[in-house]
């Protein structure tokens, strides 16, 4: 069982976690990630990214937003509780130096909505090992940005901020900056991690210019061990599974359209599943 030690509520429907779980807070690296199950009878699996670590207090933390059922079970848990069974660390880190082992140069990270949270461990990662680091983070408006100030502390004036509504930052999409600094020419690497379509786009931004892009995937998944399928993507014409074969992976190989299409196959499930829980919860 895996301890709940500190809960805070970020926004409306997003939650950071610090999670008892020593083992993977010694072995975790930037990129990779956790599957948690809430409860052994009808606990479904559920992965999440490593928003941070802390091995001497032997914890991890997560920030998560409640989009299913699951997630909203797990937004109702406090400090003390625990959770059935915590798995990890999975998926392949992020490679922060170059080809050559040297640092890549100038790596821009850009993050969308919640998935600012597991860029949070790659752009720390990338500075430490020598790398100048831009990040672009992306929200629709200010009160949904999560990490800010641990972002700046990494990024310093190299922080760009973008709101659908310009409450914060410049009003636009984060693709515009991107491609000022692709024009500008000083991009060696580019990192994207958010919504699909998000990403997308940022690989579709990058690709004209050769800048290497990569993506982080967040697909379905169920086992986190690649023998279920339900996460499998393509990549360059290759059927490749996101738990073992990723979760990163050239964004300009990446059919986005088959992964969209996939990634909705159970809305209207994950929907009525959803419902059935904020209806249990009313009747407490």
């Amino acid at each position: 069982m895996n301890k709940i030690v500190s809960k805070k509520q970020l926004s409306d429907n997003v939650f950071q976690m610090e999670i008892e779980a020593a083992l993977i807070a010694n072995e975790r690296k930037a990129g990779q990630f956790i599957i948690l199950m809430i409860d052994e009878a009808l606990g479904e699996r559920i992965p999440l990214t490593i928003a941070d670590a802390d091995p001497a207090r032997g914890t991890i933390t997560i920030i998560f937003q409640t989009v299913g059922a699951t997630t909203l079970k797990l937004s109702r848990l406090n400090v003390g509780d625990a959770l059935a069974a915590v798995l990890g660390p999975l998926g392949r880190p992020t490679s922060i130096r170059g080809a050559n082992g040297e640092p890549a140069g100038h790596v821009v990270c850009v993050g969308g909505g919640i998935g600012v949270a597991p860029m949070h461990p790659i752009a720390q990662a990338l500075r430490a090992a020598g790398n100048r680091v831009t990040i672009i983070m992306g929200a629709r408006n200010k009160s949904l940005f999560v990490m800010e100030d641990e972002m700046r502390a990494i990024a310093g004036d190299d922080l760009i901020l973008i709101t659908d509504d310009g409450s914060s930052g410049r009003k636009g999409l984060v693709t515009e900056p991107l491609k000022e600094l692709c024009e500008a020419g000083a991009v060696d690497e580019v990192i994207a991690i958010g919504p699909p379509i998000m990403m997308k786009f940022v690989a579709l931004t990058t690709k004209p210019y050769g800048v290497k892009t990569v993506a982080s995937l967040n697909t379905i998944m169920i086992d986190g061990t690649g023998m279920c399928g339900g996460c499998r993507v393509s990549v360059g014409g290759a059927t490749k599974f996101v738990c073992v074969d990723g979760p990163e992976f050239d964004a300009h190989q990446v059919d986005w359209d088959q992964m969209l299409k996939r990634m909705g196959a159970f809305k209207p499930q994950e929907a009525a599943a959803k419902d059935h829980v904020c209806n249990l919860y009313k009747g407490i």
